[in-house]
């Protein structure tokens, strides 16, 4: 049976090698512009600014979010310096044609 000091740093390498899961972050935020040619919006939050992608299915909606208007953004957090991946939005201020959008579709 092999011992606990030989199992440690093999558990430890196990540990270190899986990969991490996504994980998702919400930011209520302004929409300061929308990049429709490199398929990401920039927002701001707790004195930071950041570019969050466009999924496929969201780009024909994104010239619709309203600048300067409040939006409630939930995004998949990516490792390896990848972009945040917008999952859903819901517009809170603004005049918008896409209030919210699930992922799939505006509504």
């Amino acid at each position: 049976m092999p011992s606990l000091r030989t199992m440690l740093p093999v558990l430890f390498l196990v540990v270190l090698t899986v990969p991490a899961h996504a994980e998702d972050k919400s930011f209520y935020s302004p929409v300061i512009q929308v990049d429709k040619d490199n398929k990401r919006v920039l927002i701001s939050t707790l004195g930071s600014v950041f570019y969050i992608e466009v999924p496929d299915a969201g780009q024909p909606h994104m010239d619709k979010l309203p600048i300067s208007g409040l939006v409630d953004f939930v995004v998949e957090m990516r490792a390896n310096g990848q972009m945040p991946m917008i999952k859903t939005w819901k517009v809170k201020s603004g005049e918008s044609t896409c209030m919210y959008f699930n992922g799939k579709e505006c509504k």
